[in-house]
């Protein structure tokens, strides 16, 4: 279309250009699909310009453009002369490396993975400052270098909620507030107090001395009312067209696990969910039928001996995840939350980090801010780590913090990150 309008800026007006506009982009854009799947293209998913992948890219333009000089040597359009013919091709040709380049330098600039600060952020010690005044603010600045300090508490109701230094301020007023302001923010390590305050007052002696339960709590997470309202009514719209857009391609993926060994293509997997109530997870099946004949095991990966053929394929592209539609639908899961674990592994983290109990306060998802830089968990040290990061989420989940989670978990799959 750019080079189209290139040739008409320079020329005097073009009979019929309408016409030749359309015949222009129909062919350009025929012929760039034929030249994407005769090339291979569309199988390059590397993150990084590789040679193997720029041959491929010259390769499928190189058809483009031939197709698109055919058509104005064998007269299908006319273009004003010679000169602005050549001009047409040279600039397309441009225009169309250009493009693809700075979207792919885009894809990597907002895909690039801050895991290694983000993990040390999320595994810092969650602390709060006693106070609001100039020396609370001080030892709040100076204990940011090695706590993760969450705002500051007050027993003054007028002071919620405000900001002071980039820091929130939080009202606890005896120990239930207190406990319920540790399940909002998944858990308090600490509260400091500067040494001109003598403390916060509670209604008695240790206000603040008491744990959260072990069991699951009611206790609403941080959202709103209204930020959860639209998180839902998106998690129902957007699975439902979902569903239909991809049923092909389910269809598609149920009949090639039935016909690679005749087994079931659904497989329900029990998960703990919002409240602590279970629920069956659906996934095409990706292993042998006889996968944990032995018991519940870790997958331990792509080269794990119990996945099957299509099973390999469909993990590396996650299309096994693709039934998860129906479980966001239904409201087990949403879209953004924190991966949904199998009880026997939860009670491994919860003898390690108690702190998992406070996921409860949220839907599981399908996908999660932990498994942007966490990846798939195959250890029970990964577990723990992932834990962290889904208490970070908790602790900052908004519907703007969901849709950036949705959009690196696009950019990453777009540009061939395997997580």
């Amino acid at each position: 279309m750019l080079s189209v309008l290139l040739v008409r800026w320079l020329s005097d007006p073009i009979p019929e250009f309408t016409y030749l506009v359309l015949v222009w982009v129909g062919t350009a854009m025929a012929a760039t699909l034929l030249g994407l799947l005769s090339s291979g293209c569309q199988k390059v998913v590397c993150r990084w310009t590789v040679l193997k992948s720029m041959w491929r890219f010259i390769q499928a333009l190189f058809i483009k453009e031939t197709a698109l000089t055919l058509l104005i040597v064998l007269g299908a359009v006319h273009m004003p002369s010679a000169p602005l013919s050549v001009l047409a091709i040279l600039s397309d040709v441009l225009f169309t490396a250009s493009f693809l380049f700075y979207i792919r330098f885009v894809a990597r600039r907002y895909s690039r993975s801050e895991s290694p600060e983000m993990k040390a952020l999320a595994s810092r010690r969650n602390a709060l400052v006693a106070g609001t005044d100039k020396e609370s603010v001080d030892l709040a600045l100076e204990l940011s270098k090695d706590y993760n300090v969450m705002g500051f508490l007050s027993d003054d109701e007028r002071m919620c909620g405000r900001v002071i230094s980039d820091f929130i301020v939080y009202y606890a007023n005896g120990a239930h507030d207190f406990e319920m302001l540790e399940w909002r923010l998944g858990g308090i390590d600490c509260v400091f107090f500067p040494n001109t305050a003598a403390g916060i007052h509670g209604n008695g002696e240790g206000a603040f001395s008491g744990a959260a339960s072990m069991e699951p709590s009611a206790v609403p997470d941080g959202i709103s009312s209204a930020g959860q309202l639209f998180k839902r009514a998106f998690d129902v719209t957007a699975s439902a067209i979902l569903m239909v857009v991809f049923s092909p391609l389910a269809a598609f993926c149920a009949f090639a696990i039935w016909r690679e060994d005749g087994g079931p293509f659904i497989y329900r997997q029990e998960r703990v969910g919002k409240g602590g109530r279970t629920f069956n997870i659906l996934k095409f099946r990706s292993m042998r039928t006889d996968a944990e004949a032995f018991g519940a095991q870790l997958c331990s990966g792509e080269r794990d001996p119990r996945l099957t053929r299509v099973g390999a394929f469909l993990r590396a592209y996650h299309l096994d995840e693709l039934p998860q539609l129906w479980n966001v639908f239904k409201g087990d899961m949403s879209f953004i939350g924190y991966r949904p674990e199998r009880p026997v592994f939860i009670r491994q983290i919860m003898e390690m980090n108690p702190r998992y109990r406070y996921l409860y306060q949220i839907r599981p998802g399908v996908t999660s801010y932990a498994t942007l830089y966490n990846g798939y968990t195959d250890t029970l040290e990964k577990m723990l780590t992932r834990l962290d990061l889904d208490l970070y989420y908790l602790r900052n989940h908004s519907v703007l913090f969901d849709a950036r989670v949705l959009f690196l978990t696009f950019m990453s799959i777009v540009t061939g990150k395997r997580f």
